[in-house]
């Protein structure tokens, strides 16, 4: 992709998973990374995978305003102005809405939605100062078509795309460039502890791989190119959109 060499980024979430891939898309990009992630120990795993390129791990909980602030100040300290931004960091515990509790919405309402509005709230200042920058907000097909088992987190999703689009819109004139990328069902750890272990693991799996039409779960690396792309020179005519990859599975 052209115009990455050197930038900087900072992915959430970027330890595990989608994140990973991310991270180390961008990494081989030529851009300089920063994870922020709950798991340092993680981030450093993916910074490890990364070989000589410059990527560096930030324990950060992305539903705490000071310490996204704090974080963002020592990545701009350590690597540079940032210029890239993916919000990924993301957390659900599927069951019925009507069997929730409060505290289980607050979780995953922190998590999902908190923080994006954190990470923007400090980043996209500094991006709209200095007239450029670009944000990646990694939302879901749960939001676009509603998900059964998900209600808050939908809910969530759902609000980054229209939060995304609102803030594209006032941030245009500074060259400050939003969009969202919305996964399909995908192999990752998080995937994993949702569906468990044995016969009724692989009958939801097979369930969801049969909704699909290119017959495959997603896999993290799918979403890399998509993101290094509206990160990059070429997507420089691109804000506020929603794309889905998903294989195919909701075509609206």
């Amino acid at each position: 992709m052209r115009g990455l060499k050197d930038k900087v980024a900072v992915v959430t979430g970027g330890g595990q998973g989608i994140g990973r891939a991310l991270s180390l898309r961008l990494a081989e990009e030529g851009c300089k990374v920063a994870i922020f992630d709950l798991k340092p120990e993680a981030g450093e795993e993916t910074a490890g995978l990364a070989g000589d390129a410059v990527v560096k791990t930030y324990a950060v909980d992305v539903g705490d305003y000071d310490a996204v602030a704090a974080a963002v100040a020592q990545v701009e300290a350590d690597l540079g102005q940032i210029a890239i931004l993916v919000n990924n960091a993301g957390w659900d515990q599927p069951m019925p809405f009507l069997k929730t509790e409060r505290p289980l919405w607050e979780k995953i309402i922190r998590i999902n939605l908190h923080g994006p509005l954190n990470t923007h709230h400090v980043v996209a200042r500094l991006m709209a100062e200095r007239g450029g920058g670009r944000i990646i907000n990694i939302a879901s097909d749960a939001a676009r078509v509603g998900t059964s088992d998900e209600a808050v987190y939908s809910a969530c999703k759902g609000g980054l795309i229209s939060f995304t689009k609102s803030v594209a819109r006032e941030l245009a004139r500074k060259n400050v460039l939003l969009n969202c990328v919305c996964p399909g069902p995908t192999n990752t750890p998080m995937m994993a502890a949702v569906l468990g272990e044995g016969e009724q693991a692989v009958k939801w799996k097979d369930a969801m791989v049969r909704g699909i039409p290119l017959k495959r779960m997603g896999e993290p690396e799918d979403y890399a190119g998509i993101v290094a792309m509206l990160a990059s020179d070429d997507g420089a005519f691109i804000t506020g959109q929603t794309i889905s990859v998903s294989g195919g599975m909701n075509m609206i």
